[in-house]
């Protein structure tokens, strides 16, 4: 009956279409639904981090002195100054009009709940916060409508961007605009959501777009400055304007390196280093320098280094009994550490599942679906926001302290001005109002810096509450950042555990601190980072003494939350299908070598070769890069001489001929409905392959062949269109690799020659090609890379996977010993899903 039951399982997934093994799913980038597992999609495009040394840029290489090349470098540090400046102004922008709305809709609803409050009329206050805030969120969300893109805390995108990928629309100034204006609006529309996510992803796209001095969203903005456009030259700058986001947004310019080491670039050297410290720098002071002036009218004086402060940690003078933390307090942190993994952990696991349910039901359907989720996410809030403000909260006593200095005095001050006494009176406040209706970090600054206790109830209810909601709310349809909820979440958790042994067990310990680790916990255990969060929130304490327990509550969370799934941006990664390159293998996987992982299914060109066969083969494949070889008759003898290190060649070989033949007679029948009559008679003219004896394979075939004289393909011929499928498939001798942009642009530059003419100078070849065309070459030579980075068919995939990461490559060719191509490696051939699979048929194999 299991047997019975099992055949019927099977024939269920085969009705519904589901004919592949896992191993074909994962090669081909597609998923299994009733395995629920996502795999990376092969339409994302990798960027090319290694400069393509061909003639072209050997003559510019000629002319650029060291003159010259001091200017160029003088430009670029230019450059990095103004990215910094423009991202502390984006800061700047987006914090201005957020007090200005906040402060618009809490002084409206403070007042009206005050005086409802005696009427009874807080069903009106009720209605007044919902039209503010479901107004400011529908604005939010139709900005997402017009770039997609632009949803989300934009962190996952751009260190997909820095590994390597090249994701549509992310470093667009529509995507900009729609990301600086949607999370001013999702922040004062009440949402659970932060601004210092976003502020990463804008200062990102600044860092892309101001050295290019031109928009593709906005056409007539083009200036005539070609430098620094290449991929090499635009990951630099984006590093630097991801940086100067992290720098901008908590003032911490030495942690917004780190951040940028740390998630994003693969490839680092010390001059990037100094830009991207100078571009955080320059980010840090020009806010700082802004908000000083505006918030306190102090120009010159620099007191708000970034968006979110902390304030200052320090216990009253003349307290001999206050300690910000001891030796003992360090158990209590380990401890914590394993609270916030586990729940940094259940977050994601929560939020993994609401991405899933949302791809699957939500954005497949209409577009304003997803904005009334938004609404839908909007309006619960709000009501979850007043119904426990007026209902759970609790009446404490204000407590007063006599402070000698003034920066504490201040401190205080500042604090008690935001406490909300919504129902309470004689000197007494509502805790859970006081947490609720007030901006996000002014909560956080009360949790760390009040002195009287919030109730343990209070926090309690706080922290389940806002865990549910910002984990509901992170993937709605607008621009919204984690930090900040995060923080806030883990703070109510550690002001509760203070709370706990405060009265519980009376000991002394400063609640500010267990806040302050709380907040490190959550955070670390949903995001997963540890040295670049380490350094962020010591520089925006400003207190060298927290650098210990924090990077050791940060080391047990992570620890702890990887013991169950990734981090929350990891998760997103992965749920997007981006093919991203961790830092390293796994080391099983060294039983795997490049031709195990290889995709040996070439479509090539030669170094002259027709414009008509060029543009057949730009029309009917999707590769990025194609190989320039050419045919040669003495390395086919080499290969028939018995060599034991060309003998082992021999089966990389077999797969090249075959593979190349089954996907030319592919390219064959996608030509017959080609409009040119020339390639279709190219196709027809075909000689087909003779069926092999028995016991005689094509290789076979071609090799007793051998002294059959091979075309000359060098220097002025291209394929010959009466050749056998035998004569198309000799061994492969690899001289470089040339892009298909590079191709399409010397087709559309007419960069052509005819067998007894030179170079016909700027004719633009039409997409249709006439028949005269049909005699033109392309040389390709002088364009292509000539020396890329190759490996060896044996080479062990931590090898392959180190070299391609490292150097940020984009294609890895694989040659043999006697200089054949039998493969190429790309980014999807690495992933860890593309080399399970591989792992598991060569399980099988064996």
């Amino acid at each position: 009956m299991a047997c019975c039951g099992g055949c019927l399982c099977c024939q269920c997934c085969c009705n519904e279409g589901e004919t592949r093994t896992p191993e074909e799913l994962t090669i081909l980038g597609e998923t299994r639904e009733d395995e629920d597992e996502i795999l990376p999609r092969k339409d994302y495009e990798s960027l090319d981090y290694d400069r393509c040394i061909n003639e072209p840029f050997l003559e510019v290489l000629e002319g650029l002195d060291n003159k010259k090349a001091r200017k160029y470098e003088a430009i670029k540090w230019i450059l990095v100054f103004a990215i910094g400046v423009s991202t502390g102004l984006t800061g700047l922008f987006i914090d201005f009009f957020v007090r200005l709305f906040t402060q618009l809709k809490f002084s409206l609803v403070g007042q009206s709940v005050e005086e409802c409050s005696e009427n009874g009329c807080l069903v009106l206050s009720l209605l007044e916060l919902l039209a503010l805030n479901m107004t400011f969120v529908f604005i939010s969300s139709v900005l997402v409508l017009i770039e997609p893109v632009a949803a989300g805390s934009g962190i996952p995108e751009i260190k997909s961007y820095l590994n390597g990928v090249k994701i549509p629309g992310i470093v667009r100034l529509r995507t900009y605009i729609c990301k600086v204006t949607g999370v001013l609006f999702a922040v004062a529309g009440g949402l659970f959501v932060g601004k210092e996510g976003p502020m990463i992803h804008s200062g990102a796209i600044v860092g892309a777009g101001l050295p290019q001095f031109q928009s593709i969203t906005f056409k007539k903005i083009s200036f005539h400055f070609p430098y620094f456009r290449s991929d090499r030259d635009k990951r630099d700058f984006v590093s630097a304007g991801a940086a100067a986001g992290v720098a901008a947004a908590f003032g911490a310019p030495i942690g917004g390196t780190l951040f940028s080491l740390e998630e994003g670039s693969s490839f680092w050297n010390q001059a990037l280093t100094w830009k991207v410290l100078f571009c955080s720098m320059s980010a840090t002071f020009t806010l700082n320098f802004f908000r000083s002036g505006i918030n306190f009218n102090k120009w010159g004086s620099f007191q708000l280094p970034g968006l979110l402060n902390f304030g200052e940690f320090k216990c009253v003078d003349g307290d001999k009994t206050c300690h910000l933390w001891t030796a003992v307090d360090l158990a209590f942190f380990v401890l914590m550490g394993v609270a916030g993994g586990l729940l940094g952990a259940l977050f994601n696991c929560i939020n993994k599942r609401l991405a899933k349910y949302r791809m699957r039901n939500v954005h497949p359907k209409a577009r304003f679906i997803r904005v009334l989720e938004s609404l839908l996410v909007c309006m619960m809030t709000t009501l979850v926001i007043f119904v426990a403000s007026v209902a759970l909260g609790e009446c404490r006593d204000l407590v007063s302290t006599n402070n000698n200095t003034s920066t504490q005095g201040s401190v205080n001050e500042e604090v008690n001005s935001t406490i909300r006494r919504f129902f309470c009176y004689n000197n007494t406040y509502n805790d859970m109002a006081t947490l609720f209706f007030n901006p996000q970090e002014v909560a956080i600054h009360q949790l760390f810096h009040q002195n009287a206790t919030f109730s343990p109830i209070t926090l309690s209810l706080f922290f389940v509450l806002y865990f549910f909601l910002s984990c509901w709310t992170y993937g709605v349809s607008v621009p919204s950042g984690l930090f900040v909820p995060s923080l806030l979440c883990g703070a109510s958790l550690g002001r509760l555990v203070a709370n706990v042994l405060k009265i519980n067990f009376h000991m002394q310990i400063y609640s500010g601190t267990f806040a302050l680790i709380g907040a490190a916990a959550f955070l670390g255990g949903v995001v997963r980072m540890t040295i670049s969060l380490t350094v962020i929130l010591i520089e925006s304490t400003n207190e060298i003494t927290y650098g210990l327990p924090i990077m050791i509550t940060l080391m047990v969370a992570k620890w702890t939350g990887d013991f169950f799934n990734k981090g929350i941006y990891d998760i997103h990664i992965h749920l997007k299908g981006v093919p991203l390159l961790e830092w390293e293998t796994e080391v099983e996987m060294d039983k795997l070598t490049a031709s195990d992982i290889m995709e040996p299914n070439l479509t090539y060109v030669y170094p002259h070769t027709r414009i008509q066969s060029l543009v057949s083969i730009l029309r009917t494949t999707v590769y990025h890069a194609f190989p320039v070889v050419t045919e040669n008759r003495d390395n086919e003898k080499e290969f028939m001489k018995g060599n034991i290190l060309i003998s082992n060649n021999i089966k990389f070989k077999k797969t090249s001929v075959l593979t190349r033949a089954g996907e030319q007679r592919r390219r064959c029948q996608s030509m017959k409905s080609y409009p040119s009559s020339e390639l279709r008679n190219v196709c027809d003219e075909q000689v087909a392959v003779e069926p092999a004896e028995e016991g005689q394979d094509i290789l076979q075939q071609m090799l007793e062949r051998r002294h059959v004289p091979y075309p000359n393909l060098y220097p002025d011929q291209s394929p010959s269109e009466e050749w056998t499928m035998e004569e198309r498939f000799r061994p492969l001798t690899f001289h470089g690799i040339i892009l298909r942009s590079q191709l399409v642009n010397l087709l559309i530059r007419g960069v052509c020659y005819a067998e007894n003419q030179s170079i016909l100078g700027s004719q633009i070849i039409p997409v249709i090609i006439p028949r005269g065309y049909a005699l033109y070459f392309l040389d390709v030579t002088p364009y292509m890379n000539p020396c890329p980075y190759t490996v060896s068919p044996n080479t062990h995939v931590s090898q392959v996977f180190n070299l391609f990461r490292t150097m940020g490559l984009r294609h890895l060719p694989v040659v043999n010993a006697v200089g054949q191509i039998v493969g190429i490696i790309t980014r999807h051939n690495l992933t860890h899903e593309f080399l399970v699979a591989k792992l598991r048929q060569h399980y099988i194999t064996i």
